[in-house]
């Protein structure tokens, strides 16, 4: 995981006035066996591109669709250590590689990512095998800022929202590995945060997050927690950054169970 901030670093040797996709995005290629999952693979034209990804059926009939997006490095196989507890549980999963990654073509940007997603969540919402099942977006690291915005945007068709290491902003993760540059960095135009956009989201959110994350620190996604209305629930575990469903699989699954009643009563 720590290879990851490999993009941070190159951040400080060329700031400027842009977005700096390519600082924030580092798509790997090469795909991981996938093991002890029973999958599909999908594909969803983009423009000039496909973006894929894989569809984890659950061995029962499901309690709802999880959308997942992952973090800025690897691609779907890099995380399925995630989403097997999920699936596990009774949730059918579906993980999508945006430009770039994986079996993904192109090149990922901010915008680009906006627009994928959208059709990745309308692609997901046409499938029989969704039809009348809750849709649950989970986010993680920086997928959270996608998933977040997701959320915003289709808040009728989303019945809860889940950030695990969560950062509160592109801007702010930069400023975090360069304070030196941060109203700089303050000032570049980023299309969207999940900071401002959970601040209109009143379906259940939960938020994970490792007390002592060295990538991602908790008080970014403190952030989110505090701008985002009611119902959300805070929940910490001890570990390294995304090890939330290895060190403590069971609470999360309680959590996310107790997302759904929720919603149910709202």
């Amino acid at each position: 995981m720590k290879t990851k901030l490999l993009f941070f670093a190159l951040f400080l040797s060329s700031l400027c006035f842009s977005q700096l996709d390519e600082k924030f995005y580092q798509p790997g290629k090469t795909m991981k066996p996938i093991e002890n999952l029973k999958f599909q693979e999908f594909s969803i034209p983009a423009e000039k591109d496909t973006i894929t990804g894989i569809f984890i059926e659950s061995n029962v009939v499901p309690k709802a669709t999880v959308l997942f997006f992952h973090g800025s490095g690897g691609n779907v196989s890099s995380y399925t250590f995630m989403v097997k507890p999920l699936a596990d549980a009774g949730y059918q999963v579906m993980m999508i590689d945006f430009r770039g990654y994986g079996k993904s073509s192109g090149t990922p940007t901010h915008q680009n990512i906006q627009s994928d997603g959208q059709k990745f969540l309308e692609y997901a919402l046409s499938l029989p095998q969704t039809t009348g099942k809750p849709v649950i977006i989970y986010g993680a690291s920086m997928g959270s800022q996608i998933a977040t915005h997701l959320a915003k945007n289709n808040p009728t068709v989303i019945e809860a929202l889940i950030l695990d290491g969560a950062m509160s902003s592109h801007a702010d993760i930069a400023s975090h590995f360069s304070p030196e540059n941060a109203a700089m960095i303050q000032s570049i135009p980023f299309p969207y945060s999940a900071k401002e956009d959970v601040k209109t989201l009143t379906m259940p959110k939960l938020f994970i997050h490792s007390a002592a994350d060295k990538m991602i620190p908790i008080a970014q996604a403190q952030i989110i927690f505090d701008n985002a209305p009611e119902p959300k629930k805070f929940l910490t575990y001890e570990g390294d950054h995304l090890e939330g469903m290895v060190k403590n699989g069971s609470e999360i699954i309680k959590n996310i169970e107790a997302l759904m009643k929720k919603q149910k009563k709202l």
